[in-house]
């Protein structure tokens, strides 16, 4: 993989956490009891995100260390392997909480190419 490689994967990661974050926007977190799709989706979104940055090169996370990957890949491998037991209070902080600042991180190092 290249440098290219990374910056690919970022831009599908910044995407898809704003997907997420957008999503909740006038959504409570009981929203989540009563609207599947909602629920799906959201898992779905982070999912993604931490697949992506599972792709990213080990020179990419050294080189974008202010990115928490373990934190991140950690997250979609519990939601993947523990499909069945989904805690849906830590995915609803996740997006509501860690999200807006991951986002803000995500579009510096974008900037700065």
């Amino acid at each position: 993989m290249t440098q290219h490689d990374d910056i690919a994967r970022l831009h599908h990661i910044l995407e898809h956490a704003r997907e997420a974050v957008s999503m909740i926007e006038g959504k409570e977190r009981a929203d989540l009891r009563h609207e599947r799709m909602l629920e799906l989706s959201l898992i779905r979104l982070i999912e993604v995100v931490g697949e992506a940055a599972a792709r990213v090169t080990p020179e990419g996370q050294a080189k974008y260390s202010s990115i928490p990957w373990p934190q991140v890949v950690g997250m979609r491998n519990r939601l993947i392997h523990g499909y069945d037991q989904v805690d849906l209070d830590i995915l609803w902080d996740t997006i509501e909480v860690d999200l807006p600042p991951f986002i803000t991180k995500l579009e510096k190092i974008l900037e700065s190419g």
